[in-house]
């Protein structure tokens, strides 16, 4: 009787987004009254005003799993708090942004190029 070898494991791939999570990202990352937002200043959320839950952050259901699978974590040191990409998140943001089905290059050319996907115009930032 033959053994048989176990197979080889992939590396792992790069956490992917579900299709809410993805457009919650892209919606964040969308120009928002002319102003191209920063992946590293993170995504800014509302707190809560009133009832059992005053003053912490409300997060979008899309967000919470980003949480959950720690692709981003919150940062509720600012006087406003903020959702920041880890490192596995950035990894999983890198993909999204280099697949042309799931981000458009010309929408999203400010975030490939503070990912390094795509190089800086001649002229340099600014």
């Amino acid at each position: 009787m033959a053994s048989v070898m176990p197979e080889a494991k992939p590396p792992a791939a790069p956490a992917l987004f579900t299709p809410a999570e993805r457009d919650y990202i892209r919606r964040e990352l969308d120009m928002f009254f002319s102003t191209l937002p920063s992946v590293a200043d993170g995504f800014q959320l509302k707190t809560w005003r009133g009832g059992p839950q005053a003053g912490q952050p409300k997060v979008p259901q899309a967000a919470a799993g980003l949480l959950e699978r720690n692709l981003m974590r919150l940062d509720d040191t600012a006087r406003l708090p903020r959702l920041v990409f880890t490192d596995v998140g950035l990894a999983a943001l890198r993909t999204m942004m280099a697949d042309k089905r799931l981000a458009n290059p010309v929408k999203f050319a400010h975030v490939r190029q503070e990912l390094g996907i795509d190089p800086l115009p001649a002229g340099g930032p600014g």
